[in-house]
């Protein structure tokens, strides 16, 4: 077959072109350090790349979330071990407060200093974020967690039940707060009788109901505390003589009978003073259990440490709901710090997942589209060879002519 010289020359030309662009590919591999530079290249690997892309994207905004959400966690419970400091402190003042060889001034100057501790604690509570949210509102965080009703005298929540969370990982959300109402609010307060004064008839004219053993009160009230209301007033029926009897009755049972002392009747918990000793009757009532925040605790505690005009039965009441409810209160702090420390071990646990997950999809994708180096140059060496082969052989071909042989 003859070939023309115009046809040996194009397909010389030809071979440059393709040996060029094979050279060109090779360097921009090498460059991009991608084996696939274009979806058509192989359309299923550039795929499965995009999703292991997407995820890898996904990680890396879930560690901001986690950073995130460890700041916070950390910024809250550093606010509430402040708190949980300043109730152990109200707290050891309260016990200070019923030393019997107080006088009032020294009442009123432990009176000072809880309300110097109220004040700070009131500010732990309207505590903020970094970003200026308040920590404790729920999903109100532009209101303040807490302010004083100036009406009823009363510190109240203004917040709500809200709980904000933060994704870390893909099906995993973390609180990264706590509400007020969950904190401050559902505070246990100390259990009592419905009312100090018992109802008296018969000959009985005056009687006072105290608890005087927190605990055994405590475990006699949650046995038989009935919350429709029906079931929780009990009579002590007492009877003059020598000795003078009683007993307590609840719905026609007889629950305890004894001897009266000195005129006081001591049950589960109760002291129940009787004046004079004589044929009659005194009704008392458990009451409901209630909730108070220890804003409004220290309030009721700084009332009756400086209200001079209180007996020595009230003082101490009024002192056992201080120390009931502050303890209560700073129980409730910790068993909240406890959850922030579990939050925070979960936060990191999903932080190390997400890491390893993270290497996974990046050796996944670049075993989809990343190049090997050592194979990359290999090939760029082959193409430029190939390349300066096809110019030297075109090189000898365009200075063939019949010419020479004649």
């Amino acid at each position: 077959m003859r070939l023309s010289n115009n046809l040996m020359y194009q397909n010389n030309i030809n071979k440059i072109l393709e040996n060029q662009q094979g050279v060109s590919r090779a360097q921009e591999q090498v460059n991009t350090q991608k084996r696939i530079l274009s979806t058509s290249d192989d359309p299923s690997a550039m795929s499965q790349a995009s999703l292991y892309s997407d995820k890898i994207q996904a990680n890396e905004q879930y560690g901001k979330n986690i950073t995130m959400l460890t700041s916070r966690l950390t910024n809250e419970e550093t606010v509430l071990d402040n708190i949980k400091s300043s109730l152990e402190r109200a707290h050891t003042l309260t016990i200070q407060a019923g030393n019997g060889a107080y006088s009032d001034i020294d009442r009123e100057g432990i009176a000072e200093e809880l309300k110097s501790i109220q004040s700070t604690v009131l500010d732990l509570m309207n505590a903020k974020t970094e970003d200026g949210k308040y920590l404790f509102s729920g999903y109100q965080d532009n209101t303040p967690a807490y302010s004083y009703n100036s009406a009823n005298q009363k510190y109240e929540y203004g917040g709500d039940q809200g709980l904000h969370k933060i994704k870390i990982a893909e099906g995993i959300d973390i609180k990264s707060s706590d509400n007020g109402f969950d904190v401050f609010e559902k505070v246990q307060a100390r259990l009592n009788v419905s009312s100090n004064d018992g109802v008296v008839s018969g000959g009985i004219l005056d009687s006072k109901v105290y608890v005087k053993e927190q605990g055994q009160f405590d475990s006699f009230h949650s046995a038989e505390y009935d919350p429709s209301g029906a079931n929780n007033t009990y009579s002590v029926i007492t009877t003059a003589g020598s000795p003078a009897t009683y007993t307590v009755e609840q719905g026609g049972d007889v629950l305890a009978r004894g001897n009266i002392s000195d005129g006081l009747i001591k049950f589960n918990g109760l002291e129940i003073s009787i004046s004079p000793v004589a044929t009659g009757q005194v009704d008392f009532t458990l009451g409901a259990p209630q909730k108070e925040n220890v804003l409004n605790t220290m309030s009721n505690l700084i009332a009756g440490l400086t209200d001079t005009s209180l007996d020595q039965d009230a003082f101490e009441q009024a002192l056992a709901d201080g120390l009931v409810q502050l303890g209560n209160g700073k129980n409730k702090v910790s068993l909240t710090q406890a959850g922030l420390g579990g939050r925070i071990n979960a936060a990191d646990k999903i932080s190390q997942s997400n890491a390893d997950l993270d290497i996974n999809n990046k050796a996944a994708r670049a075993d989809l589209v990343e190049l090997d180096m050592a194979e990359a140059i290999t090939e760029l060496t082959k193409q430029e060879t190939a390349l300066q082969a096809s110019q030297a052989t075109f090189g000898r071909l365009a200075n063939l002519s019949l010419f020479d042989y004649l």
